[in-house]
Order: structure tokens, then sequence, then C-alpha cells
């Protein structure tokens, strides 16, 4: 990585002590693993700030929320940012933004959740996220990608990429759309949920895929990581997404739609370990609504796959003509088997 002295001395770090070599498998971030005498001391990371442009948010969340663990539930493993040399949260340079960690000893993370006793220790760890911070004034946090998880407003896009879209792809697709449309429930369902007192807005991590959790040496969860999605939300949102990224062996790039099916142990596993910390605290509404959740990150994520497409990949990008449209086409094949799954 170019300028890389520049940035460690920027921590504080002699240069000369430490390397930095590429790691990990996020999409966002750029992430490097800093070694000294090559036992691992840091994780390194250089923001997105086309995805988050206000980083002094995340800083924000970040540090209320270690300070607020810090008084209130001191052996809870939460990774807080090392300060700059001028006691700063991270460090800019040439137009980026760069962050330091410490690197949690004795600890690994897992890029697909193979067994349903993966997936019930990140549930377990997401639920004991929220659970810790039950009490914690989510008005004080900010929101770092605002209506990251609205699903009106991914439906109102919906509506305007049909009218001014590319009338081409529309036409050349218009089964997704008709399929896409005949699931509009979910949304009002959706404000049902938003409306009503049952439903609590409590500290959501937003981004629970299975990578984001650490696991020790007997693969037990240790935490979760990447803070930066740390928002106020809905429960069903970490759940949601863990349903959609967990229950089918096949992921969202899968061509082959027959190789989508829901592992109801998997599912079962995802309930099991949530609840484990959330049980006493999720309303009787709540926790009817776990089968929910999961169609409403699915049909959000066909619908977010299936408008890009329609606005010739600008968000997403493709790999080949047509990559979005088949990503939506797979995420509303999984969200038609979880709903023959729920019957």
């Amino acid at each position: 990585m170019e300028d890389i002295d520049q940035i460690l001395g920027a921590f504080g770090l002699d240069p000369d002590n430490y390397q930095a070599a590429s790691f990990g498998s996020g999409l966002i971030h750029a992430t490097f693993k800093v070694t000294r005498q090559g036992t691992p001391e840091f994780i390194l990371q250089k923001v997105n700030h086309h995805v988050f442009r206000h980083p002094e948010d995340i800083a924000h969340n970040i540090n209320i929320l270690g300070r607020y663990l810090a008084r209130n539930a001191p052996g809870y493993t939460f990774t807080v940012p090392v300060k700059t040399s001028e006691e700063e949260d991270y460090y800019m340079h040439d137009g980026a933004y760069y962050r330091l960690f410490p690197f949690v000893q004795n600890s690994h993370t897992i890029d697909v959740c193979a067994s349903p006793t993966q997936a019930w220790e990140a549930a377990s760890q997401f639920g004991k996220f929220t659970a810790v911070l039950n009490a914690f004034d989510t008005s004080l946090l900010r929101y770092t990608i605002p209506g990251f998880h609205d699903l009106s407003w991914r439906y109102r896009q919906f509506e305007e990429a049909l009218k001014e879209g590319d009338q081409e792809r529309l036409a050349a697709s218009k089964t997704v759309a008709t399929r896409l449309l005949f699931y509009k429930g979910i949304v009002d369902q959706f404000e049902a949920f938003k409306s009503s007192a049952a439903f609590i807005t409590r500290v959501t991590h937003h981004d629970t895929k299975i990578s984001n959790v650490l696991l020790d040496e007997k693969e037990k969860g240790i935490c979760v990581i990447d803070l930066d999605t740390v928002m106020p939300g809905l429960f069903i949102s970490d759940v949601g997404d863990m349903i959609r990224t967990y229950v089918s062996p096949a992921n969202e790039e899968e061509l082959d739609l027959q190789k989508i099916v829901i592992r109801k142990d998997f599912l079962d596993a995802i309930i099991s370990g949530y609840s484990e910390h959330m049980h006493r605290l999720l309303r009787t509404e709540e926790k009817a609504a776990f089968m929910y959740a999961g169609e409403f990150m699915i049909y959000m994520q066909a619908l977010r796959f299936y408008t890009d497409h329609l606005w010739n990949d600008r968000y997403y990008g493709a790999g080949y003509v047509g990559h979005n449209l088949v990503r939506a086409k797979n995420q509303l094949q999984l969200l038609e088997e979880l709903i023959r799954t729920a019957l």
C-alpha cells in the first residue's frame, strides 16, 4: 500500500517495526493486518468514503457506545479505534480516511456459514450486542447511511425506476417487475410495524453477515465487528439479514435457481441463537415476526438489485450484462422458498 509508512506513523507506530498486508474479504473497505515480528497487532482500514460520506458519524457512534459499554458492561468485548498521535479517531490522507483497531488475539472470521452451529453462534452474538445496549438511548446515535433499511423508500425507488429507468430492460424483464409488485404486502407490513408501539427501535447492527462475527479457536463467538452500520433500527433488520445470508447454500450470485433452498436447521439456529439474549426483551408481536424478518430483508434486496438493473447498474455495478437482473431473480426465488417454508 502506498504511503503506508506515513499512515502507520500517524498512529504513533514506527514503520520500521510494523508490516501491513491485505486482510479479509470485505467489499466495502480496504482492510490490512498490521503485524510486528509476525504477530498480529492491529487492523488498519481505509474507509470507503463513497459509501460512508461522514466518517465522523461512524466515529461518534463507536465512541459513544464504547463509553456506555465500559460503564455498564465492562466484560463485553467491544473494539474501539486507536487514536492518532493528534488524538483523532481517524487519519485523513489524500482524500481517504484511515482508522486503526486493536487486533483481537486468538480470533478469526469465516466467510460462509457452513453449519447450524455457526449460524447459532453468530445469531447469539448479534442478539447479545443489541441486548447489552438495550438501555442505551438510540436518539444519541447518528445515521451513517440514512434510509439503509427503509423498505418503503426502497420501494419508492423501485417505482421510480419503473417509470424513468431503462425501458428496454424493463420490457425484457417484465415478469420480474410483476413478481416484485405482487409482494407489495411486505412493504405494507413494514409500515404497520414502524407505526406499532410493539416494535421497539433498538441499537441494531444492520450488517449481520457471518464474517462480521469474531470466533475463537473452538468456533465460539467472541463479539461482533464492522460497526459502521450500527444505527437505530428494528430487530427485523439483523435477523432478516442473517436469514437472507445463512439459510441457503447458494448465495446471491448463483445462476442455477434450483440450488436455492431453505435449510430449516439453519433457520431454527438463527432464531434460537438470537433469542438466547433477546427472548426476554422482544415483545410478543416481535417474536411472531421472525419469518417476516427474512421476507422483509430478502424482498428489499431483490428490489434493490432490480432497481439497479433498470438504472443500468449504477450502484452495484455488473460483472456481465444482466448481472443485477440475475441477482434479483435469485433473491425472488429465495423469498418464495422462504414463504413456502412458513406455510
